[in-house]
């Protein structure tokens, strides 16, 4: 039986769920209807019903209200169950196609805002920047576990920086191009272009 304790606990972090979730939708609204420079903390927290010290607490940095998706924990642990006998670039592909084609499935409006203010803000292209860098690192860790080399391996931290760019480059070219394209089907050949190169063009 849970214990008074255990429920409280539970209960203020389904709350501090709750306002996250609150802002961040409200953020998205703003977003998509007036700009990424309009949306302002107060603007946020008015359309979200909370106080801005509750947003900046909450978001310290503006942008990663759109950006972060707390997804690194997942696409850790979608690269660690990957074979270990895998080849990297293919265990780095399978994983961030998957988690690029559920996020499409399971919020496609969010996704198609975030390409858009990816490619229309600076800001956010920015504070993309550090945040992906972390992920790389991460990801680094875990292909760096499989051989035994160390965490901070350079070897490995270039490697994930260069598909997490190639992401990157993927969603800004299908946001630059309206959206039309399927993500998951740039993602491929942007991965593709890291192990080939660029194709040549067909000689006339």
């Amino acid at each position: 039986m849970a214990t008074k304790t255990t429920t409280s606990v539970g209960l203020r972090e389904r709350k501090k769920q709750k306002t996250r979730t609150a802002i961040r939708e409200a953020a998205r609204r703003l977003a998509a209807a007036h700009g990424w420079e309009a949306v302002t903390i107060e603007r946020i927290a008015a359309e979200a019903d909370v106080s801005p010290s509750t947003v900046v607490r909450y978001f310290p940095v503006r942008e990663d209200i759109v950006l972060t998706a707390e997804d690194d924990d997942r696409l850790e642990a979608l690269l660690r169950a990957r074979p270990a006998d895998e080849e990297p670039l293919e265990s780095l592909r399978a994983v961030l196609v998957e988690a690029v084609g559920s996020a499409l499935v399971a919020a496609p409006d969010d996704i198609r805002l975030r390409a858009r203010l990816m490619a229309g803000a600076p800001a956010v292209r920015a504070r993309l920047a550090d945040t992906t860098a972390e992920t790389g690192r991460r990801l680094a860790r875990a292909l760096a576990d499989r051989t035994g080399r160390a965490p901070d391996d350079l070897e490995f931290r270039v490697f994930t920086a260069a598909v997490l760019g190639a992401l990157r480059e993927a969603t800004l070219h299908w946001a630059e191009h309206g959206l039309a394209e399927d993500l998951t089907v740039l993602l491929h050949r942007a991965v593709d272009t890291l192990r080939a190169g660029p194709a040549r063009p067909a000689r006339p």
